[in-house]
């Protein structure tokens, strides 16, 4: 049979492949250390064991306590505990939330579920770069105020935001009142990226996902900060110091830890490489295709991110030309790929509907080279006006 052709994977935000060291780490939880970690014996133990060496990998990364990191099933996951459970262990203390109107759908619709619980939430928009400006979360703050979700970086757009300086005025606000203000991020595209030192970010819960960054599907965390309120929302068992119920997916648990370890390590060298290829890419998109408009902050952005609308194309066709030139990118988040909607992101930047129909995210990863980079700008650089030839066409 002839060899399949090379794919040129550039869809990293969406998920990444599991590392060889990474997946030799986990073999063994599948087979022969198989036991379930909350029994006795001794077999069970070496499961305790390997998940207790796991969290402690985990926090010493994010720059905290092994007690403070809950293992969860992934970002979703993460992010639904972090909301619901800060939000309803606070129901007494105030009813009212900030969040973002770029946030990724996890923190979204919590944030929905929890207003048709009667909790009010205030969505702040970002300014048309896509960053979110400290002083208007500031502003959103009301004495009622109990929990703020600002995600760390976006997953569309890749912009970055400020999350320090916001939790900064979180706590001043907070300390004026009197009052707790629990100040959560979602990290999942940080890892790998960014520095995840909880204290240097002021955050009092950190979501990660580990296929992220070269880990499993299915794992995840979520930092909980000592004596941050937190009522789990998943019962049924006293895993996790009964904050989140379920038999631990130990091979899971243990990928990701060595895959997040793995990450740090290389964080300086795979950012850096992966901005030298963004801007690249940046640069030869703007020359070369006509309108072409990038979205998010021109460099507070993440390493790998790059996304652009062209006026005029939409984002089906143009992903199905890339994928027939052996190409994999997205228009947007993974988790609705699959919807008809423009994306809220762009929206929320002011787009309108048809230029939000007509993103390319394009996302780097280590493995990437210069060469695929020429291809993926010549590949755009053709097919975008063909494209919008086809569509001129089809309304006259």
């Amino acid at each position: 049979m002839p060899n399949e052709p090379q794919i040129i994977y550039m869809d990293h935000a969406a998920t990444t492949a599991v590392s060889p060291r990474v997946a030799e780490a986990m073999a063994p939880y599948f087979t022969e250390r198989f036991g379930n970690a909350s029994s006795i014996y001794r077999l069970a133990q070496e499961a305790r064991e390997a998940i207790d060496d796991a969290r402690e990998r985990c926090a010493r990364v994010l720059g905290a306590r092994g007690s403070e990191v809950v293992f969860t099933s992934g970002g979703t996951e993460s992010d639904n505990a972090a909301l619901l459970g800060a939000a309803l262990a606070q129901r007494g203390a105030g009813s009212h939330i900030v969040t973002t109107r770029i946030e990724h759908h996890a923190v979204l619709h919590a944030a929905e579920l929890l207003e048709e619980l009667g909790f009010e939430v205030t969505y702040v928009a970002p300014e048309r770069d896509g960053i979110v400006a400290p002083e208007a979360i500031e502003d959103a703050l009301r004495p009622e105020t109990t929990l703020v979700s600002v995600m760390l970086a976006n997953n569309e757009i890749g912009t970055v935001q400020p999350i320090a300086e916001i939790a900064r005025r979180i706590r001043a606000r907070a300390a004026e009142g009197g009052r707790a203000i629990v100040f959560h991020t979602d990290a999942v595209q940080g890892a790998g990226a960014l520095d995840l030192d909880v204290d240097a970010l002021g955050v009092d819960l950190l979501s990660l996902s580990a296929h992220k960054f070269n880990g499993p599907k299915g794992a995840g965390l979520l930092y909980i900060r000592r004596g941050t309120p937190f009522r789990p929302t998943q019962v049924g068992g006293a895993q996790e110091r009964d904050r989140r119920a379920g038999t631990e997916n130990t091979p899971g648990i243990v990928g990701m830890a060595v895959a997040l370890e793995a990450a740090e390590a290389a964080r300086a060298e795979t950012s850096a490489a992966c901005a030298a290829m963004r801007d690249r890419l940046m640069a030869g998109i703007a020359e070369r295709v006509e309108g072409a408009r990038l979205n998010g902050h021109a460099s507070r952005r993440l390493p790998n991110n790059v996304n652009f609308s062209f006026p005029g194309v939409e984002a089906e066709p143009l992903l199905m030309g890339l994928d027939l030139a052996g190409i994999a990118a997205s228009s947007g988040s993974a988790c609705t790929a699959a919807s008809l909607e423009p994306s809220h992101v762009l929206l929320a930047l002011g787009a309108s509907e048809s230029m939000a129909r007509s993103s390319l995210r394009l996302s780097l990863g280590a493995e990437n080279t210069g060469e695929e980079v020429d291809y993926v700008i010549d590949t755009v650089a053709e097919l975008v006006p063909k494209l919008r030839a086809i569509s001129g066409a089809r309304r006259s």
